[in-house]
């Protein structure tokens, strides 16, 4: 399905440009390029899980579970690498691990019948706990975790190849990516669909289950990497590392034009409001405001968003219901 117009990403651009010259009146380092372009390491995680996300509430979803997905796999990796497995393998069995997650999602889902909210916020518990329970078993229950990784591993996130870092390279080609995926393949036609009527698109042999099954694993699968990127970042594998992603990443997916009903959605929009969300924790953190403020901040503009789109869906009916209250009455 294709994009009939882009407004609300120009505005999100417009929105994003705002906010960095705000902060930067504040603070002058937000206007310098290079800071913005290496700052971005910090947070651009945020929109890996986020793309493919947009696309699971596109097709009526929701995937809570990828926060706790990172953390295993993040810690799973440290274990094979403690064990003795070389990077070369231990990489692409956590990507493994991390698309297990998401099909059992998919599966739990489609076998039961029961709310994805409910299916994912119980595999958030499983997956969280069996983070914990492989980082007691190899010792790494502190903040350092599991260390010592080979140098050409540690150095990675840190590269900048043509001036970019990375971290912000690797979530270009998985923009690139999603987007196809999204706005010109099948499965992209597929989720909107679904999300549109799941009912209907059976009936229209849409393939719901192996449609479900791709954007979930998808979501784990992305999951996967963003804790292999951010083990090398931050040069240490922990079961936490995914903890602080839950939150803006839902809010990037829904303020990026994610209908939580399902049905629409924007892939560029998500990569917009994620570099929206991410801005707005470096210019707080950069004016000295607390991290739990910029969390607060967040949760406060997810519920703004989620307002706002609900008005939106049902303005009709409020623009009646005001009419009516407003019309003068004949006495």
């Amino acid at each position: 399905m294709k994009m009939k117009n882009y407004g609300w990403e120009g505005a999100l651009v417009l929105l994003l440009l705002a906010e960095i010259l705000l902060f930067g009146a504040l603070n002058p380092r937000m206007l310098d390029l290079n800071m913005l372009l290496f700052s971005t390491s910090d947070f651009i995680a945020i929109g890996i899980v986020a793309l493919p996300l947009t696309m699971v509430i596109v097709s009526g979803g929701i995937d809570i579970s990828f926060a706790a997905t990172v953390g295993l796999c993040a810690i799973a990796l440290g274990v094979l690498f403690q064990g003795g497995v070389p990077m070369a393998l231990a990489i692409p069995l956590t990507l493994l691990l991390g698309l297990a997650c998401g099909l059992l999602n998919a599966g739990l889902i489609l076998y039961t019948g029961v709310n994805p909210l409910v299916i994912t916020l119980g595999t958030l518990y499983l997956f969280g706990g069996s983070a914990l329970l492989l980082s007691g078993l190899a010792g790494a229950t502190g903040f350092e975790g599991i260390g010592g990784f080979p140098a050409a591993f540690s150095d990675f996130a840190n590269l900048a190849p043509g001036g970019l870092p990375m971290p912000l390279l690797l979530f270009l080609l998985t923009l690139a990516g999603f987007w196809l995926l999204m706005h010109r393949m099948r499965l992209g036609r597929n989720c909107f669909v679904i999300g549109q009527n799941a009912r209907v698109a059976r009936y229209s042999a849409v393939p719901v289950g192996r449609t479900l099954c791709a954007v979930y694993g998808l979501t784990g699968l992305a999951s996967a990497v963003a804790a292999v990127l951010l083990a090398s970042y931050f040069g240490s594998a922990r079961s936490d590392l995914g903890g602080a992603l839950l939150m803006p990443a839902i809010t990037a997916a829904v303020l990026g034009g994610a209908n939580i009903y399902g049905g629409s959605g924007s892939i560029l929009g998500t990569a917009l409001a994620t570099l929206l969300v991410g801005f707005l924790q470096q210019g707080l953190q950069m004016a000295g405001v607390a991290n739990q403020v910029s969390s607060a901040l967040s949760g406060a503009l997810l519920i703004l968003v989620v307002i706002g789109r609900s008005a939106s869906l049902h303005r009709e009916i409020l623009i009646r219901f005001l009419t009516r209250r407003l019309r003068p009455r004949v006495p």
